[in-house]
């Protein structure tokens, strides 16, 4: 029996190697957009949720979102107005939020005619939106229940239905700013604090040096 070269032999390895690789199916890298997506979209109820105080300024009015004790929602009011001060819970981990008006308790939600009212009750899939950051650093909000739809404003501040609000649009955009007072509490002095400082043996002996 002929022993093989040592060239054969290296070549029926590779070709071993090459038909075990050929066998293992290659697997998919794992989708972080879909898995985001697919998490978005899950209301969380046992989490405890995330609470922010703010106002939304709207680009096409120039003027602030308020929700009235008439459940009327518009981009009417001036900075520091009380009605323009909103509550936004979280909805999930994502960006999901629910927005209420602090002053009457009314949520911003959009009905299927695409007409933004205030109601009561915001527990519903139609008083959610999604914030979405555009390019231009504005924010969008996009309906939940109607994914193609927009919470916008025209440029008296009057809410334009949801359906002919387009991303791209100066009336689907706002701009989140702090009510009036919030700065000056959060620019407060920085305080040392003093701790009383021992001398070690270890320092000691270092000083004797």
């Amino acid at each position: 029996m002929s022993i093989p070269s040592p060239r054969a032999r290296v070549l029926f390895l590779g070709f071993f190697v090459i038909c075990c690789c050929a066998q293992v199916s290659p697997q998919a890298p794992p989708n972080f957009t879909r898995h985001v997506s697919e998490q978005s979209a899950v209301t969380d109820r046992l989490s405890r949720r995330l609470t922010r105080t703010y106002q939304l300024y709207s680009r096409a009015s120039g003027k602030h979102v308020r929700v009235l004790e008439d459940r009327r929602v518009d981009a009417m009011a001036e900075d520091g107005d009380a009605h323009a001060k909103l509550i936004v819970e979280t909805d999930t981990f994502g960006s999901r939020v629910r927005i209420k008006g602090e002053e009457t308790g009314f949520y911003i939600c959009m009905d299927n005619r695409g007409k933004l009212i205030g109601k009561r009750n915001g527990q519903g899939r139609d008083c959610v939106f999604t914030e979405i950051v555009l390019e231009n650093n504005y924010t969008a909000l996009q309906s939940v229940e109607h994914a193609s739809w927009y919470m916008a404003f025209t440029r008296r501040g009057r809410p334009r239905k949801g359906f002919r609000a387009r991303q791209h649009q100066r009336e689907v955009h706002f701009m989140k700013r702090l009510p009036r007072g919030h700065l000056v509490a959060e620019q407060r002095p920085f305080h040392f604090i003093s701790f009383p400082f021992r001398r070690t043996k270890c320092i000691r002996r270092l000083g004797q040096h």
